[in-house]
């Protein structure tokens, strides 16, 4: 869980179901996702984000990160925060031409279209996992 190399991979969202429990019916929380995944890790693959697209498939992962911004975005993105064990600490929805405030224990942060990140599970309290490759 640490460092990675700019390059692309795997994000895996487990469920708040605990393995092998029966879901409950109507149930409408995947108990896993996976989810195409860009890595930014490199100064200038972060600093690049997202900037001059017009969206993203998947997610994007800045690593090292504890806050990001929307200038010169051409759309509204979910924002996960992530601690160092890679459980999610906040998620938000930020429109273009936005600052987000840092986030003290936050070493990686996620970016997606917005509105995807509810429909892979992702909230406050769930752990990810980066399979790179």
């Amino acid at each position: 869980m640490g460092r990675w190399q700019d390059g692309r991979g795997r994000l895996i969202v487990h469920g708040e179901r605990e393995p092998g429990a029966v879901p409950e019916e109507g149930s409408s929380v995947p108990e896993e996702a996976a989810v195409p995944l860009e890595i930014a890790s490199s100064y200038r693959a972060r600093t690049r984000g997202l900037l001059g697209r017009d969206s993203v498939a998947g997610a994007l992962l800045l690593s090292p990160a504890g806050s990001v911004h929307t200038f010169r975005m051409r759309f509204p993105i979910d924002v996960a925060y992530l601690d160092r064990r890679l459980r999610v600490i906040a998620v938000r929805t930020m429109r273009p031409g936005r600052l987000g405030l840092p986030r003290l224990r936050s070493r990686h942060v996620l970016e997606a279209e917005a509105g995807a990140m509810e429909g892979w599970g992702v909230r406050v309290g769930v752990r990810v996992e980066i399979v790179v490759g």
